[in-house]
Parts: structure tokens; sequence; C-alpha cells
């Protein structure tokens, strides 16, 4: 009985060694697992709320501070743009105005150099004209008489003007000193025609505008037979180049060029071809 009885005591010393084991393994595992969670939890709880909620509203943030710089700089950098673009202009503007303003200054220049060189030239070949004319009518003039005296001088009766011859000279006269243009029909600028045009409108005769028309308008008379008021011309009749009117005393008034003006000369300076009365 004592060995048999041993034996279940011998055991059961066992199984409870057995089953406390597997209740302490059982329960480390419990207490493992409890603390395992316990200290993960926690840990774990935190950094979820700052990694997922916090990184997206500072994202946001960041994004939506970025675009405002961003918009803000392409503003000043438009409003830079403009300002730049609009003093382009205006300098581009100023410029054009000085060189237009300068194109038209160039142009009047051009066109008065031009004008005075025109005058210049018509000058010197009005001045050749007439020295070919001179040196063409001496020779015959030399040759069909011996008496000069009576061709180169008017009568001395017709040195005094009355009526509208009277009023011709005068008007004439009153013109000395006034310039030379081609083209000019007064009232302070003429040119050769236009003012013995001008002086015989004055007593209601209206005269062709050119002196070759001017120079056939009346009946031809000699030189040496000259009443004041007479027009004198130089080339041929109807082909005159330059037209003056005897004002008596062996002198005529005439717009000369663009260098004397409107002169009172004697017929030595500058003799005539022919002449023609119109009154």
């Amino acid at each position: 009985m004592s060995h048999t009885a041993h034996i279940p005591s011998h055991r059961k010393p066992r199984q409870r060694a057995s089953k406390s084991a597997l209740r302490a393994g059982v329960a480390g595992g419990v207490l493992s697992t409890i603390a395992v969670a316990g200290a993960a939890g926690p840990a774990q709880a935190e950094p979820v709320t700052q990694t997922i909620e916090m990184p997206t509203i500072t994202t946001g943030l960041s994004t939506a501070v970025a675009a405002s710089a961003q918009a803000t700089q392409q503003v000043a950098l438009d409003l830079e743009t403009r300002a730049y673009e609009d003093a382009a202009a205006e300098s581009a503007a100023k410029k054009a105005k000085k060189a237009q303003a300068e194109a038209v200054r160039k142009a009047e220049a051009k066109k008065k150099a031009e004008a005075k060189a025109k005058a210049e030239a018509a000058e010197r070949a009005e001045r050749a004209s007439r020295t070919a004319e001179r040196t063409t009518l001496s020779a015959p003039a030399a040759s069909s008489s011996g008496n000069s005296s009576s061709a180169s001088a008017p009568s001395s009766s017709s040195s005094t003007a009355t009526g509208s011859a009277g009023a011709i000279v005068a008007f004439a006269k009153a013109q000395v000193g006034d310039a030379y243009v081609a083209g000019g029909t007064g009232p302070n600028a003429w040119d050769c025609s236009g003012l013995v045009q001008a002086a015989y409108r004055t007593v209601g005769i209206d005269l062709p505008r050119v002196s070759q028309s001017q120079s056939t308008a009346g009946t031809q008379v000699s030189l040496d037979n000259l009443q004041p008021g007479d027009i004198l011309y130089w080339g041929g009749a109807g082909s005159a180049y330059h037209v003056a009117i005897y004002v008596g005393g062996g002198e005529f008034v005439g717009a000369q060029n663009s260098s004397t003006g409107t002169v009172q000369r004697s017929m030595d300076y500058d003799r005539p071809t022919g002449a023609v009365r119109v009154l």
C-alpha cells in the first residue's frame, strides 16, 4: 500500500509542476502580450495624429502661401513689364516726333537751297543771253547808220509822263527795292512780267502774264523814240526773256533778278532789244 500510495504521490507533483509550468507559461504569455500591447499602443497612437493630420494641414497652407507669393510676384513682374513698355513707347514717340521735325527742317532747307540755286542759274542764263543779244545787235547797228547817237538815247521830250503813262511810271517807281521772286505778282515781290502787268492794271489795261506775250502786246517802237510807259523787252519779239517799263530820261524800272531785286537803271546798264507801246 505504501508502495502504491507512493506512486501517486510521486506523479502528482509532476503533474502540478507541469501544470504550474503551463500556467506560468500561459500567464507569462498573456502578461507579455498585455505588456507589448500596452507599450505599443501609446507609442503608435501619438505619431498617427502627428504624421497623418498635421503634415496634411501644413502642406496645404504652404501650397497656398507659395501660390499667393507666386501670384504677387507675377503681378509685380507684369506691372514692371508694362512700365518698361510704356516708357519705351513714350521714348519711341519722342524720337519719331524729333525725327519728323528734323526731316521737315531738312526738306525746307533743301527746298530753299534748290530755289536759290535755280534763281542763280536763271540769273546767269539771263546775263549770258543778254550778252549774246547785245553782241548780235551791235553789228547791224554799227553797219546800218553812221549816226549812232540818235539810236542810243530816246528823245528828251519823253522824260515827263502824264495821264495813264504817268500812273504806270509812278506805280513802277514805287516798287523799286522790292524783292525779285520767280512767278511773283506782288505786292512786295515780283518777277519782270508780273511787275509790268500790275503797273498796267492800275490804268485798267490787262496785259498777258508772261514776257513773251507782253513783247507783242502793242505797237513796236524804236528805242530812239520811246515814251514813258512803253514796255522794253530783251530777246526777240514774241520770244522775249525779260521785260521792264521805260520811265523816261533814258531809264527803266524792272524786277531784274534775285540779287538786285526791283531797280531803276539806265538803259546803258543793260540795253534792251526792242520796245512796244500799249497806250
